[in-house]
C-alpha cells in the first residue's frame, strides 16, 4: 500500500508576546528571529529528508507530496509566498480573510489534501510555522513514528517530556504504551487527557508525576478522519469551512476563499475543538508520541533567550550590545547601542520606533500591553517603522502634522501600484539608481539627484527599470498622510481596490 504524506503549515499565528521585533503586519514566523532565516523558511527546511525517515515500514510506502500546503491570513500572502520561493519550494496557499484560529486553519488544510488528488486521503503532518527544532533526525523519526499510527485512523499529536515548570504551554496525560520502542523513537502512548495551561502548582504536580507531557501542537492524520472528527465535534466550523472552500477562488497556488461564508465560522483551537473530546469517543483513537529534538514553540523572549548561545554570564546579546555587570539577561539592538549595567534577568528589545524592557520571568505578560496598544490605536502594535511590501520597502524616518518623509528602496525590476492619493501630493528625489514614473499620461525617466512632484489626485507608478536596487527619498505633504489614502488601479501583486485600502 502506498500512502501520500501532504506537510500542512499553519501559518496564522501574531505573535505578539514578541513585540516589538513581531507586529501584526509582519508576525514572528515571518522575521529572522533565531538565527540567518526566518521560522518559516525553518519549518519548510524541516521537510527536508521526511521521505528518507518513512521508509523501512514492512506494508506501507510513503510518499511525501513536493508541496506543502500553507494556511496564512490574507494580508500575509505575498511576504509568506516570497519565504516559500526564496527556500526553493513551491507550496499551495490557502488564504484566512480573518482569523479563526487552529481548527478551521486545519480544516481548510485537509479540505486541500483531498481535492489536491481526487480519491487520495493522504496523511497530514500538520505543524505551526514559529516553532523551532534543533534536532531534525530525530524529529524526522518522530513524525515517521506518528504517520504510522495515522494510517490506521488515530489523531495523533506529539508531547514534549518537560524538564522545568512551565504554565505557558498545555499538558497531555499520556496512557498505556502502544507497542515497542524502536528507530530510536520512545514507544507511543494512548493519549489519555488533554489539559489547559495549569497553574504553577499543578504544573509542579505534572513534573512530578512524569505522566504528564507539554503540548507540540504538531498533530499527524488522516485528512478523512480530521474532517469526520471536526464534522462530529464541530459542525459548524466544518460545515462554514466546506463552503468557504467550495466558493473559494483556487488559481495560481492560492486559495482564496469565500469572505462571507468564512467569516460565519466559530473560532477554535485544534485542542479545544477536538482533541479534548476524543478521549470520551471510541470511533476517534488518540495516539501521543514523545518527541526529543530541541523543540520549543519560541512563545515568549525567554524562549528565545532559552534556545540562544549564552556568554559566561548567561546573558544573550544580539546587534550593538554592552553588558557590564549584568546575569541572565536578553538584549536584542536593531540599530542603536543598547548598554545594560547591574540588571539581572531582563529582556531589552530595541527596534526603530520602539523599545521592550521586561521582567524575563513576566514576558508572557508582553500580549496583554500590546492588547492595550492595539485599543488605543498605536501604529507599533501594527507595524514597524520599515514595512515590508513585495517590491521592496519603506522606512518612515520622520512625520509632523502635515509631513511625512520615507526612504523608499525598490528591488530591480519591481514596480509599485498605479495609484492615486485624495489627501496628500509627493515630492521624489532619487539618491540612487533610475527610476521610472508614471504621473498621469506621461512616463518619464529620474536619475541620480533628479526630483519629480506628484501632485495631489494625480494617477503615478514608481518603477525600477535598472539591475541595481532603486533608492529614493519621499516627502509627503497634506491634510491627511494615512496608509489607507491609496486608491490601486493596476498592480501585479492582485491588489487592486475600488476603494481606500490599507497599504
Amino acid at each position: 500500500m502506498s500512502v501520500r504524506v501532504q506537510p500542512v503549515i499553519l501559518a496564522g499565528g501574531s505573535g505578539t508576546r514578541l513585540w516589538p521585533l513581531s507586529r501584526q503586519q509582519f508576525p514572528k514566523q515571518l522575521i529572522e528571529l533565531m538565527g540567518s532565516e526566518s521560522l518559516l523558511e525553518a519549518t519548510l527546511r524541516r521537510l527536508d529528508g521526511l521521505d528518507a525517515a518513512t521508509h523501512g515500514h514492512d506494508a506501507v510506502h510513503f510518499a511525501t507530496a513536493d508541496e506543502p500546503i500553507v494556511v496564512c491570513g490574507t494580508e500575509h500572502k505575498l511576504l509568506t509566498a516570497q519565504q516559500i520561493e526564496r527556500n526553493g519550494r513551491r507550496a499551495r496557499i490557502v488564504l484566512e480573510p480573518c482569523a479563526r484560529n487552529t481548527a478551521p486553519a486545519l480544516t481548510l488544510a485537509a479540505l486541500a489534501a483531498l481535492a489536491a488528488v481526487p480519491g487520495d486521503d493522504p496523511v497530514m503532518v500538520a505543524m505551526p510555522a514559529d516553532h523551532a527544532v534543533s534536532d531534525l533526525d530525530a524529529f524526522r523519526r518522530t513524525i515517521a513514528k506518528a504517520i504510522e499510527h495515522a494510517v490506521s485512523g488515530a489523531l495523533v499529536t506529539l508531547g514534549i517530556v518537560p524538564d522545568k515548570i512551565e504554565t505557558g504551554y498545555g499538558y497531555i496525560k499520556a496512557g498505556a504504551a502502544l507497542g515497542p520502542a524502536g528507530d530510536g523513537v520512545p514507544q507511543a502512548r494512548v493519549l489519555e487527557r488533554f489539559i489547559e495551561k495549569p497553574r504553577r502548582e499543578i504544573a509542579e504536580q505534572y513534573l512530578a508525576s512524569g505522566e504528564y507531557w507539554w503540548n507540540s501542537g504538531i498533530f499527524v492524520c488522516r485528512a478523512s478522519v480530521w474532517l469526520a472528527a471536526i464534522e462530529h465535534f464541530q459542525p459548524a466550523i466544518h460545515a462554514a469551512c466546506l463552503i468557504a472552500f467550495d466558493r473559494g477562488l483556487h488559481q495560481d497556488g492560492f486559495t482564496q476563499l469565500d469572505v462571507d461564508a468564512f467569516e460565519s465560522c466559530p473560532s477554535d483551537s485544534i485542542d479545544f475543538a477536538v482533541m479534548e473530546r476524543i478521549t470520551h469517543e471510541p470511533r476517534f483513537p488518540g495516539v501521543v508520541v514523545p518527541l526529543a529534538a530541541g523543540w520549543s514553540d519560541v512563545g515568549a523572549w525567554d524562549a528565545v533567550w532559552d534556545m540562544s548561545n549564552k556568554d559566561e554570564d548567561g546573558n544573550v546579546a544580539r546587534g550593538r550590545v554592552i553588558f557590564e555587570g549584568s546575569a541572565d539577561s536578553f538584549a536584542h539592538s536593531d540599530g542603536r547601542l543598547v548598554a545594560c549595567v547591574g540588571v539581572n534577568g531582563v529582556v531589552v528589545v530595541e527596534t526603530a520606533d520602539a523599545i521592550l524592557v521586561a521582567s524575563k520571568d513576566r514576558v508572557q505578560e508582553v500580549k496583554a500591553m500590546v492588547g492595550r496598544l492595539k485599543a488605543a490605536k498605536g501604529a507599533e502594535a501594527h507595524d514597524h517603522r520599515k514595512v515590508q511590501r513585495p517590491w521592496g520597502f519603506y522606512d518612515s524616518i520622520d512625520h509632523g502634522e502635515r509631513f511625512q518623509v520615507k526612504r523608499i528602496v525598490v528591488k530591480p525590476g519591481a514596480r509599485l501600484s498605479l495609484q492615486m492619493h485624495h489627501h496628500r501630493a509627493e515630492h521624489w528625489i532619487v539618491v540612487r539608481g533610475t527610476a521610472l514614473v508614471t504621473r498621469g499620461e506621461e512616463t518619464f525617466l529620474v536619475s541620480e539627484n533628479q526630483s519629480t512632484f506628484i501632485p495631489l489626485g494625480t494617477t503615478h507608478r514608481l518603477e525600477n527599470p535598472g539591475k541595481t536596487p532603486l533608492e529614493m527619498i519621499e516627502v509627503q505633504s497634506g491634510t491627511y498622510l494615512g496608509e489607507d489614502d491609496i486608491v490601486r488601479f493596476d498592480d501585479q501583486y492582485g491588489r487592486v481596490t475600488e476603494k481606500k485600502t490599507p497599504g
